[in-house]
This record gives structure tokens, sequence and C-alpha cells, in this order.
């Protein structure tokens, strides 16, 4: 068994943030666009969690 630590998982963030950009667009108005910007940002969290972990590694 290596010594490595577990990846981290970042689909929790994309999930999240995906249903708040929903949440939020719908008390705005524009759930679809809400749905949009939150899969970006959610991408983007994602992306940056990847990013640091394979950099602990």
């Amino acid at each position: 068994m290596a010594d490595r630590p577990a990846p981290q998982a970042g689909g929790i963030l994309l999930a999240f943030f995906i249903l708040a950009g929903a949440l939020i667009g719908s008390i705005k108005g524009q759930p679809t666009i809400g749905v949009l910007v939150g899969t970006g940002v959610g991408i983007a969290a994602a992306l940056a969690l990847w990013l640091a972990d394979r950099n602990r590694r």
C-alpha cells in the first residue's frame, strides 16, 4: 500500500454549485442561466481542487 494521501472528491462541489445556481436563478426568475453559471463555477472549483490535489502528491 502506498503512503500517498487519498484524492479529494471534487464532484460534490460541482453538484452543490449547480443546485445553488438553479436555486438562485429561480429566485431571480432565470433558472437556466443560474444552472449554467452554477455549472461553470462548479467546474472551476472542481478543477482548482483537482489541481491542488495533484500538486499535493
